[in-house]
């Protein structure tokens, strides 16, 4: 189990993560077979008592303030081939713009709980009814740098689902599949000294026809965390 953070730099000026090095990748480690990628497998990991579980991540905070929480929904479409929902968020929006994310956001009053927040903010941005998402569970908490305390809540996604993206937040929605995304020969490991300290952080670039979705920061954390869980011994 990997337990090196990962990082995001939405605030060191200058920074592109497309123009940066790469160190090397984690083929070392196994991927995940796609017998333990099915539907009825995930369901089964989840559901069992006392799983190691990675740690939670804490991002080096450039706010200053107490996080904030939050919550993202990390949805597995039980296609034949399961693949991630994943969207691109809008050039125009404050925090993370243009960034590719999972569906998700800061945590209302009136939201029960974390799965709650969820669910609620998938509906909001990318049209995601409930009634097509059966959750799995949670990770652990992924502390951002930009000040919040996120939940990323697993959940299987029925592909009868109807989408529409909320076009003040969302730029795009598409899916990357699962196996790709749970093959550590497909994260790449960068390293940016900033400030005298230099930090690590992975990419988890993907090829979608003639686009490249470069995934990365928080999402390729999370992601991670899912393989860091996943790869446990049953």
């Amino acid at each position: 189990m990997s337990s090196t953070p990962f990082f995001s730099f939405m605030q060191i000026p200058k920074f592109s993560p497309h123009d940066a090095e790469v160190l090397g990748t984690d083929a070392h480690l196994p991927p995940l077979s796609e017998s333990r990628l099915s539907p009825l497998a995930l369901r089964d990991h989840f559901s069992r008592p006392g799983l190691p579980q990675p740690q939670a991540v804490h991002e080096p905070s450039w706010s200053g303030k107490p996080p904030k929480p939050a919550s993202v929904l990390l949805g597995i479409v039980t296609r034949s081939e399961p693949t991630v929902l994943l969207t691109v968020r809008t050039a125009h929006l404050t925090s993370h713009s243009g960034q590719v994310a999972l569906p998700g956001g800061r945590q209302d009053a009136q939201d029960a709980d974390e799965v709650a927040t969820a669910l609620r903010e998938a509906q909001e941005e990318v049209g995601l009814h409930p009634q097509f998402v059966s959750v799995l569970g949670c990770l652990p908490l992924y502390i951002t740098g930009t000040g919040y305390k996120v939940t990323p809540v697993v959940a299987l996604i029925d592909p009868a689902m109807q989408l529409t993206a909320n076009p003040h937040e969302v730029a795009d929605v598409f899916e990357v599949p699962l196996a790709y995304l749970m093959n550590p020969a497909n994260h790449l490991r960068h390293a940016l000294e900033w400030q005298g300290v230099k930090r690590q952080w992975i990419s988890m670039p993907y090829e979608a026809g003639q686009r490249e979705r470069l995934i990365w920061g928080a999402t390729a954390g999370m992601l991670r965390h899912l393989y860091d869980f996943l790869q446990t011994p049953d």
